[in-house]
């Protein structure tokens, strides 16, 4: 399995300054319910401090976390692709602290700065790449659990 890539510093200093001078602090008591799948991507996060669930709506009652994110992860990647709409919800598991930003702005600086803007893509597809690798192993391990009759 590959290392978790931390956005902030994958990126060259000089890119990682023109992104951060785009950021805000933000603060997500535990419990708070930061987006909801299907809601409008229109910002994304790299958490300072914390713990973030991501999960995925299995019934009107029920979600199923598919991860869990923590201090340098990114959150929220949808803001990047058509049509804009989370795939995933995401809660704080804890008090989360977070730099915020505007997708909006931030794509505005990559067109700016093409090289930036290649750089972060690359970086953002290498973050869904290792979450896709962790997702398939947990879902190979649950699989595999049950399928023996553990569960």
């Amino acid at each position: 399995m590959t290392k978790a890539i931390k956005l902030l510093t994958a990126l060259p200093p000089p890119q990682r300054e023109s992104l951060m001078a785009l950021a805000r602090e933000v603060s997500f008591p535990e419990d708070t319910r930061i987006f909801e799948a299907g809601g409008t991507a229109d910002r994304f996060w790299v958490i300072r401090s914390g713990a973030v669930s991501l999960d995925q709506r299995v019934t009107s009652l029920q979600r199923v976390t598919v991860a869990a994110l923590g201090a340098g992860d990114l959150l929220g990647w949808s803001w990047l692709f058509p049509p804009y709409r989370w795939d995933f919800g995401a809660e704080a598991f804890s008090p989360v602290r977070a730099y915020e930003f505007e997708a909006a702005a931030v794509l505005r600086l990559c067109e700016r700065d093409p090289a930036l803007g290649m750089t972060l893509v690359r970086h953002v597809a290498e973050i869904l790449a290792h979450r896709l690798e962790m997702t398939r192993g947990k879902l190979m391990e649950q699989y595999g659990t049950r399928r023996r009759g553990v569960l």
